[in-house]
C-alpha cells in the first residue's frame, strides 16, 4: 500500500534565498501536497540536522557534518549592482579600479564571505574598503536599492528589480553554491522526499 504524503516538514535556508526565492516554490509545493505542511526557518547560522532542528537545508557550502544525504544542485551566479539612481549620481565603474577608488562599497560586517570572493579574484581585499557593513542580507539589499552605494548579489534575484542595475557583468565573482541536505534517516520519508524533490525542481531555475 502506497503511503500517504502527510506531515510537517521544517526546511531552513539563509535569509536572503528565504525573502527572495523560496516564497513561490513554498506556495507550489503547497498547491500540489494540501496535506503537507511547511514549517520555515530563515537562518544564516547552520541549523542542526541531527538534533532535527530542520527535516532539509539549503546550503550556500558543501555540507561537512556525519549522517546527511547533500545533493549539488549547481552554482548561483553573482555580480555587482547598484541603484539606478546611485550610478545616474556617482558615474558607472568602467573597470575594477573605477569600483575601488571611486565608489561607496557595501560589504559585510563580521561575515567575511565577501572578502573571501574578493580575494579569490586576486584582490587584497580588507574590512575598511566597505564603507557600509551589515551581515542581514535582506537588509544588505535594501541598503543597496536605497543608493547607499555598489554592492554584490545573486544575479537572477538582482536582474529582476528594476530600481536596480548591473555592472562590470564580467568581473569574475566566485559563484555560490547551492547543496540541498537531509538526514540520512529521513531521506525516504514520504513527506521528506517529496519536499526534496519539489525544491530541487522549484531551484533549478536559478542555478547554473
Amino acid at each position: 500500500q502506497e503511503q500517504q504524503i502527510k506531515g510537517t516538514v521544517r526546511i531552513t535556508a539563509s535569509v536572503f534565498v528565504s525573502h527572495h526565492i523560496l516564497p513561490p516554490i513554498i506556495a507550489h509545493i503547497m498547491r500540489q501536497e494540501p496535506d503537507i505542511a511547511i514549517e520555515l526557518a530563515p537562518n544564516d547560522a547552520s541549523e542542526n540536522l541531527l538534533f532535527r532542528e530542520a527535516d532539509i537545508a539549503i546550503r550556500m557550502y558543501r555540507p561537512t557534518q556525519l549522517d546527511v544525504v547533500a545533493k549539488h544542485l549547481g552554482d548561483l551566479p553573482l555580480g555587482v549592482f547598484g541603484s539606478v539612481d546611485y550610478l545616474n549620481r556617482m558615474g558607472r565603474p568602467e573597470t575594477i579600479d573605477d569600483m575601488l577608488n571611486g565608489h561607496d562599497l557595501i560589504g559585510y560586517d563580521a561575515d567575511e564571505q565577501i572578502l573571501r570572493g574578493m580575494r579569490q579574484m586576486g584582490l587584497d581585499a580588507r574590512r575598511d574598503w566597505f564603507r557600509i557593513r551589515c551581515d542581514n542580507n535582506v537588509v544588505y539589499w535594501e541598503l543597496l536599492r536605497a543608493g547607499c552605494g555598489l554592492g554584490f548579489s545573486q544575479i537572477y534575484v538582482a536582474m529582476d528589480d528594476p530600481q536596480v542595475e548591473q555592472v562590470l557583468p564580467d568581473l569574475p565573482i566566485p559563484p555560490l553554491p547551492v547543496w540541498l541536505v537531509t538526514h540520512q534517516a529521513m531521506r525516504q520519508t514520504p513527506r521528506i522526499r517529496r519536499v526534496w524533490d519539489m525544491l530541487a525542481e522549484g531551484l533549478a531555475p536559478f542555478v547554473s
